[in-house]
């Protein structure tokens, strides 16, 4: 049986699968509600909509958005039966223990704190303080502002320039 972290990394070369996202009204929801909350959502949802040997409506039963574990759900391939089975062979037909059930709440879990955490750190790449961060000493950073302002030495030649003239 393979790892969280090698699920994951097979999951991320998936273009469908690493296609799915926290936006910031999930990263709210998860700052909101705490880690617990959301674990208790996962195992409610795979309760209800992976564990019965014949889930209502498989396949179709889990939605795109709403809860960032319906995100974790598709981006982890733990949104139906048939995709439980294509990525982990998980029989078919047959009713998830309670074993299984965990796991893939563990797994869930895992894949929406990597979510958050690349998030977080594409956010503070992203920050104005970032840039300012990365800049030298002295330096705004800005390529507007350095161009509209000429360095010291050039405006000191400007005026003795001028002063020569008169």
């Amino acid at each position: 049986m393979q790892t969280i972290e090698q699920a994951l990394e097979k999951l991320s070369r998936s273009r469908f699968r690493a296609g799915f996202h926290l936006n910031d009204g999930d990263m709210e929801y998860l700052e909101k509600k705490g880690g617990d909350v959301i674990r208790s959502h996962a195992r409610d949802f795979v309760r209800q909509k992976l564990a019965p040997a014949e889930p209502a409506n498989d396949g179709k039963q889990t939605p795109m958005r709403g809860h960032p574990v319906f995100k974790a759900m598709h981006g982890t391939a733990c949104c139906c039966r048939g995709c439980l089975n294509k990525w982990y062979r998980v029989p078919l037909h047959r009713e998830l223990t309670e074993t299984e059930q965990e796991k893939i709440v563990n797994l869930l879990m895992a894949w929406i704190g990597r979510e958050a955490e690349q998030r977080r750190e594409r956010q503070q790449k992203d920050s104005p303080e970032a840039e300012l961060r990365q800049t030298r000493p002295g330096d705004t950073g800005s390529k507007a502002r350095r161009r509209q302002t000429k360095p010291a030495a050039c405006t000191q030649e400007t005026e003795k320039t001028d002063n020569t003239k008169k």
